[in-house]
């Protein structure tokens, strides 16, 4: 028993991750008794939820700073999975019924400010979205930036967090038609979107693949969670979870579009013909 609680123990402790996460969670508990969710979006939004806090703040963290293929799949999850279940789940008007009274007020206020609604407008571009969701990915595999990264635990931290917001800006763009109040997205935009981000995935992807020599050793440095494999296969399994996995995601996103679309259409005709 002791051995199960051992791997959910943090590997290093954040107390950020605990009370983002944990701010999160109250304001779906308390939002939940006010709008009734359906058992699909607690179900999308929890797992999304516990997926992120297992792959940062447990010994999972451990194995992704010394297995180049395990932070692959941590960054799957931060980037990928994670955001885009949470985001499935519809969670924004669930977390805003879960505010108090005063922080709701405080955060009207807050929307209507100008600087920050221009913010919002400018990372709601959808080619600035596409640039940055595949930028991120390949900035921090260059092999010189990931070897200080990998070795600064600010660094490090500033990496994953930047994914994860970044997954929850894209995802949020492309599986909703409507962010906010300022960004209204046509479905062809957010198909068209999700289908940009593929290519420049597996190029990288097939660029770590294919690689015969060592591009990340700091893994060789720090010395590997896992025997049994060399530098080149843990690269070529990394590289298989970018190539692969990750494009397999905006295919799921664009059948999801589809999928709503086709709804939406159909509800709109039998309205007319009823």
């Amino acid at each position: 028993m002791m051995d199960v609680f051992y791997w959910f123990t943090p590997w290093e402790e954040s107390i950020i991750v605990v009370i983002a996460i944990s701010i999160v969670a109250i304001l779906f508990l308390r939002g939940c008794v006010n709008s009734k969710p359906s058992f699909p979006q607690k179900l999308y939004f929890w797992t999304g939820l516990i997926l992120i806090y297992l792959v940062s703040h447990t010994q999972f963290d451990y194995y992704s700073q010394h297995q180049f293929f395990i932070h692959r799949l941590q960054h799957l999850v931060l980037h990928h999975l994670g955001p885009f279940l949470i985001v499935l789940s519809s969670p924004l008007p669930i977390l805003l019924s879960g505010v108090p009274k005063k922080a709701s007020r405080f955060g009207k206020l807050a929307v209507r400010w100008k600087p920050l609604q221009l913010v919002i407008s400018f990372l709601c571009n959808p080619i600035l979205a596409v640039m940055l969701f595949s930028g991120l990915i390949g900035f921090w595999l260059l092999p010189s930036i990931h070897f200080t990264v990998m070795i600064d635990w600010r660094l490090y931290r500033l990496m994953n967090w930047s994914m994860l917001i970044n997954g929850l800006i894209f995802w949020g763009l492309v599986l909703n038609p409507t962010v906010g109040y300022l960004t209204h997205l046509l479905p062809g935009t957010r198909i068209a979107m999700m289908l940009a981000v593929i290519p420049p995935q597996i190029v990288i992807g097939a660029m770590i693949f294919f690689a015969s020599e060592e591009l990340y050793p700091i893994y060789t440095v720090c010395g590997r969670a896992i025997g049994g494999l060399n530098a080149v296969e843990d690269q070529q399994i990394g590289g298989i979870i970018l190539w692969i996995h990750g494009a397999m995601m905006s295919a799921a996103g664009i059948l999801i579009v589809i999928r709503k679309e086709l709804m939406s259409h159909n509800s709109y005709t039998k309205s007319q013909t009823g």
